[in-house]
């Protein structure tokens, strides 16, 4: 089981999810997005439909009588809903447990310190599972860079 965490800070979750997710969907993966509330649920919802060069990202939401059948999964849950391989934690919601998952992400703003404290517990508790993790932080050009 890997984990990545992806430190927001010359990017917001709006510029960055839709590649990853892109990738994700590359890999002949699915992917369950969590998120901490309704509202952010609708927001990135909207984005998806918008984002990419083809026009949208094909995806669901969390109670969609197809849900089970879409590629991509809005949820504030933490269940593995479409048979999901990579668990999207983002704008807060917490990680689950690694059981199923092929990879986790946990996004977080590095410019929230508080979004930082939940994130800096997270590795920790990654670590200690003994769990892989990495962490990917932007340089000046924007490019993501791994380090840990």
């Amino acid at each position: 089981m890997e984990v990545l965490f992806y430190h927001l800070q010359n990017a917001t979750l709006e510029q960055t999810l839709p590649s990853l997710l892109e990738k994700t969907l590359g890999r002949g993966w699915k992917a369950v997005v969590r998120v901490s509330s309704d509202e952010r649920l609708k927001a990135l919802d909207d984005l998806l439909w918008t984002c990419s060069d083809e026009g949208f990202l094909p995806h669901g939401i969390e109670g969609d009588a197809l849900m089970g059948d879409h590629p991509i999964v809005l949820t504030t849950s933490d269940k593995r809903i479409n048979d999901a391989d990579v668990m999207f934690a983002v704008d807060g919601a917490d990680l689950p447990g690694t059981a199923g998952w092929t990879r986790s992400v946990l996004m977080f703003d590095g410019n929230d310190p508080d979004a930082l404290d939940r994130a800096r517990n997270a590795w920790k508790e990654v670590k200690a599972s003994g769990s892989e993790a990495t962490y990917w932080r932007q340089d000046e050009t924007g490019r993501w860079a791994k380090s840990g």
